[in-house]
Parts: C-alpha cells; sequence; structure tokens
C-alpha cells in the first residue's frame, strides 16, 4: 500500500510519523550501548573475581596446588576467566556491529528526511501560491464583471434619458464598452489560470507528493529493515561467543570429573610423612618390687647406696633433655588414676620425636652456612619433607644455573659476532655482562653444592635415626636437637691412630661444641673415618682434633691403617 495515494493529506502526520522512527533508532542505540556497558561491567567483575582466588606466591598456596580438587579449582578459575573474555567479545561486538553502525546511519537518515520533507514543503508553498494567484484572477474577473455591469445600466439611463445630451450618452456608451472589455480580458485570464492551477494541483497531489511520499515510505522501510537487521546481530554476537563459552563450562566440568579423592588422600600422606615410625610399646615398670622386699636398715641402706650411686660415662652417649611443653602425655601418666604412677622413663619413640621437634643445640650440623642457622635449610621440617624441600630447592638452583649459562652462550655467540663483523658491535661491550653472569653461575653452584651436602646429610641423619630406633628401648634418649651432639670428652679416650690425611676443600668455622675449625686447603691427619652420619674427625696436632663436614674435606687413607674402612 503507496502512501503516496493513501497518504496524499497526511503531510504533517507523515513528518511526525519519521521523526518518532528516528527516535526509536536513537532509542534503540541507546539500549544497545546499555547492553554493552553491561557486559562490560560484567566481564570486568568476573575477571576481578578470578583474579581475587587465584593461589597467591606463597608456600601454603604451593602445597595445596598438589591436590586435584585444588588444581580443578584453580582450572575452573582460569576457565572463568576466559568466559570473562567472551563478555568482552559481546560488548565489543555490540559496539562495532550496531553501536557505531547505527550512529551513522542516524546521522544519513536525518539527512534524508530532511532532503525530503524540504521538497514537500516547497512543493506544498508551490501549489498554495498558485492558489492564491488563481484567487486573485477569480476575485479581478468578479469585479470586471460588475463594474461593467454598472456601466452598461448608467449608459441605459442616460440613452432614454431626453434631457441628456447626445454627447453624454455617447461617452457613456464608450465608457460601457471599456468595461466589457476588461471584463473580458479578466474573464480570459481567469480561465488560462485556473487551466494552469488545475494542471499543477493534478501535478501536486498525483506525482510531487506521492513521489515524495514514496521516497518516505522507501526510507521508512529501510529504517525498519534496518532494526530488524540490528535485532538480529544482537542475538548472533551472542550466539557467536556461545561455542567458546560452552568450551569454558566443559572445560569446568572436565576440571571436576578430574577431582580423585583417594590421589588426594594419597598426597596428604606424601605432604605430612615424617619418616618416623609409629611409638613402640610402653615398658611396663613394676613399681611394686620395693614392697616385697623386708623393711630392715640394710635393706634401705641397700636402696639409698643404689640410689647415690653415680652412673659411669658412656662414650659417644646421646644426653637426654626433658621433652617440650608440648609434647603429649604417655598413657601412663593420666591424672587423677590411681593405678597409674608417674612415669620416670619416657619411651624412645618419644624421644625420637622431641628430637626431630624440638630446637636444635648444634647449628652447624642443620646449615653449611659456615657455623650458621638459617630457616633455608629447612632444619625445622622432619625427615621425609626435609628431603623433599631440599630436593626442590636443589632443582630451581639447576634451573637458574641453565638459564644463566644459556645467556652466557648467546652472549658468546653475539660476542663471536662482533669480532667477525667489527660494524655491528663492540665485542667489548659484551664483557661486563659476561663477567657478571660467570659470578652469578659461581653463587649458584656453590649454593647448590651447599644444598646437595646438606640434602646429603639430612639422608644420613634419617639413617642414623632409623637405627637408633630399631635398638632395643633401654638405647639412651637423643637431645632435643635436629643433629646429635659430639662427644667432647676426648680427654678420657686413647690418643687415636692416624688413618690418612685429608685436604679442606671449603673453610670451616667450627663454633660448635666437637668441632675443629679449618681453613681452605689445610692439610690434615684423619683419626676416624665418616661413619655414615656426614662427619669425619681428624686432628691438627695433638692438641687439636674435632670433626669437619665428610663433604668439605678430600680424604686419602692408608690402606693399611686400622679403622681405615668406609661407611654406607
Amino acid at each position: 500500500m503507496s502512501w503516496g495515494s493513501e497518504l496524499w493529506d497526511q503531510f504533517d502526520n507523515l513528518e511526525k510519523h519519521t521523526q518518532w522512527g528516528i527516535d526509536f533508532v536513537e532509542k534503540y542505540t541507546k539500549f544497545v550501548k546499555e547492553r554493552s556497558e553491561i557486559e562490560t561491567n560484567y566481564a570486568k567483575q568476573i575477571r576481578n573475581l578470578s583474579k581475587k582466588y587465584q593461589p597467591k606466591k606463597n608456600s601454603r598456596e604451593e602445597e595445596e596446588s598438589k591436590y586435584t580438587f585444588c588444581r580443578a579449582f584453580l582450572t575452573s578459575l582460569n576457565e572463568l576467566n576466559d568466559y570473562a573474555g567472551q563478555h568482552e567479545v559481546i560488548a565489543e561486538n555490540l559496539t562495532s556491529q550496531i553501536i557505531t553502525e547505527l550512529s551513522r546511519y542516524l546521522q544519513d537518515l536525518k539527512a534524508e528526511r530532511k532532503s525530503h520533507f524540504h521538497d514537500g514543503r516547497k512543493a506544498q508553498q508551490h501549489i498554495e501560491s498558485s492558489w492564491k494567484q488563481l484567487e486573485t484572477c477569480k476575485r479581478r474577473f468578479e469585479r470586471d464583471c460588475k463594474e461593467a455591469d454598472r456601466a452598461q445600466q448608467y449608459f441605459e439611463r442616460m440613452d432614454a434619458d431626453i434631457n441628456v445630451t447626445k454627447a453624454d450618452v455617447e461617452k457613456a456608451r464608450q465608457q460601457a464598452q471599456v468595461r466589457h472589455q476588461m471584463a473580458a480580458d479578466s474573464k480570459s485570464e481567469y480561465s488560462s489560470y485556473l487551466q494552469k492551477f488545475n494542471q499543477e494541483q493534478n501535478d501536486h497531489y498525483f506525482t510531487i507528493i506521492p513521489n515524495i511520499f514514496q521516497k518516505l515510505q522507501d526510507m521508512e522501510e529501510r529504517r525498519i529493515d534496518r532494526i530488524g537487521v540490528c535485532m538480529k546481530t544482537f542475538a548472533d554476537v551472542d550466539r557467536q561467543v556461545l561455542p567458546i563459552v560452552g568450551k569454558c563450562l566443559d572445560g569446568m566440568t572436565k576440571a571436576a570429573e578430574s577431582i580423585e579423592p583417594k590421589t588426594d588422600s594419597k598426597q596428604v600422606v606424601e605432604s605430612f610423612k615424617s619418616g618416623f615410625e609409629p611409638p613402640g610399646d610402653v615398658e611396663f615398670e613394676d613399681y611394686g618390687q620395693a614392697m616385697k622386699r623386708t623393711v630392715s636398715d640394710t635393706s634401705l641402706s641397700n636402696s639409698k647406696e643404689a640410689r647415690e650411686k653415680p652412673a659411669g660415662k658412656s662414650k659417644g652417649k646421646l644426653p637426654h633433655l626433658p621433652p617440650p611443653a608440648s609434647s603429649p602425655p604417655s598413657p601412663s601418666a593420666v591424672p587423677n588414676d590411681p593405678q597409674s604412677p608417674k612415669q620416670q622413663k619416657e619411651p624412645l619413640s618419644h624421644r625420637l620425636n622431641d628430637f626431630m621437634s624440638s630446637k636444635p643445640k648444634m647449628h652447624c650440623l642443620r646449615s653449611l652456612r659456615r657455623g650458621g642457622s638459617g630457616p633455608e635449610d629447612f632444619s625445622h621440617l622432619p625427615p621425609e619433607q626435609r628431603r623433599k624441600k631440599l630436593q626442590g630447592k636443589i632443582d630451581e638452583l639447576n634451573k637458574d644455573i641453565q638459564k644463566e649459562m644459556d645467556q652466557r652462550d648467546a652472549l658468546t655467540k653475539m660476542r663471536d659476532v662482533y669480532v667477525k663483523n667489527p660494524q655491528m658491535g663492540d665485542p667489548a661491550s659484551v664483557d661486563p655482562r659476561l663477567s657478571e653472569i660467570g659470578q652469578n653461575i659461581e653463587k649458584l653452584q656453590f649454593e647448590a653444592q651447599k644444598f646437595e651436602v646438606t640434602a646429603r646429610m639430612a639422608a644420613t641423619q634419617r639413617s642414623r635415626i632409623q637405627r637408633l630406633r630399631s635398638k632395643p628401648t633401654s638405647t639412651p634418649s637423643p637431645p632435643t636437637s635436629s643433629t646429635p651432639e659430639f662427644d667432647d670428652e676426648f680427654d678420657d679416650e686413647e690418643t687415636l691412630p692416624t688413618i690418612g690425611t685429608c685436604k679442606a676443600l671449603y673453610p670451616f668455622e667450627g663454633h660448635n661444641e666437637g668441632t675443629i675449625a679449618v681453613a681452605e686447603g689445610e692439610l690434615l691427619y684423619v683419626i676416624e673415618e665418616d661413619k655414615g652420619d656426614g662427619w669425619t674427625r681428624v686432628r691438627r696436632n695433638e692438641d687439636e682434633e674435632g670433626y669437619v663436614p665428610s663433604s668439605y674435606v678430600e680424604v686419602f687413607l692408608e690402606t693399611n691403617a686400622k679403622g681405615a674402612m668406609t661407611y654406607i
């Protein structure tokens, strides 16, 4: 149905309607813009949420990452971050494919509408002007006809009056003729202009205005079609990201399905296993023996002498220290239990646990920082966990060493290129960096060697603890230290024979009891080889002897010497 034929007289209403159509396009553009802002803000909030729950760079989070459910959660967070990215894509596509296009289209639409209505007003003004001219011609014709009629009547009165002269009658007759001629001219002009107006009016209402209205109708239909395309694009923008969103959701589902409770339970064991054996049976202590004795002065005297008799000194004995306050009470020491007397003697298993959990007494065995102590040797951890941490540190240092070596190789190749092609650069400019990298490699290698030594010492320590645990319960309890103490009572022993010599590879300060300080490159006598605990007993002269780390010295044993054997 055509606007030109049906709405020829609705110029003003069509003007209002087309303006409403432009307002609708602006409203829809604003709607899409707000939707785009919502998607942008939503994506930002989702990204912030994902970032908020990302694991922090600390040891606790690193430990948690070992569990399958923690890794699944991390994967879900990463997928959620990708999911947020798809909403950013929606916002970008809404802006580029709809908002930008509609904004440009609105400018063209307004210009086109303005042009069409300008032509319509011009045509309207022209037909109105023609109508006014027609009215003027019509009124002039009417006036001239009236004037001609009055002149005719006047002539007839003059001609009938006998008192009027012949000259006056002739004058009246000529005046009547002039008026009739003017009326005839006006009639001809009116008739001609009326015919012209009718033609213009016909063109206006059947050609000009229908053409203008048809253009407005085409413009309006293109606007509506454009809105439909934008609405379809609005849906397609979402539909385009659905496959990727589906993959993100599938990734979350797959991550959830990768959770393995049994594996996590096993990881708990790996994370917290100390390497110790469970406590053994508590030894029964018979306090009823005193009741069977006969009460007499002799028995009392004997008992008193037995109690007051000092215990003999045992070489190499590990002294017993009280357990820390945090140690749990033994089953036989429960308060308010009349049949559970106070325990006088701790089981070996409890003392071994105290041995590993209490503060170290001899720091040089815990760290190779020349007699000092520090948390980087992980001595506060149980043996099994300490082994893992030390190995991880060694691996990390080896990676750093490899990186430095790769940089050194790259710089060396660059320097060779500069040597062969001086125009490309100065070879000397690379030397400072090569020197710096060389120093870094030496430092890292030294650190790695120290941790390797610490790891070997920790391994021998674990072996020694296991040997202690395999002994009968009468074995003396160890001190509350992470490493055994050395017996410093050398004066009570016979002088040990020399079984070889050794050369100090590194300086050792020997601040702790039972050790001896040595300088790098110093030659010493070996009087007792490493027995599997990581220490070698050496002598400088008759009055100076002690223990040094076995990894700090290069030993040359005399094959025929007594005691020259290896303990593994």
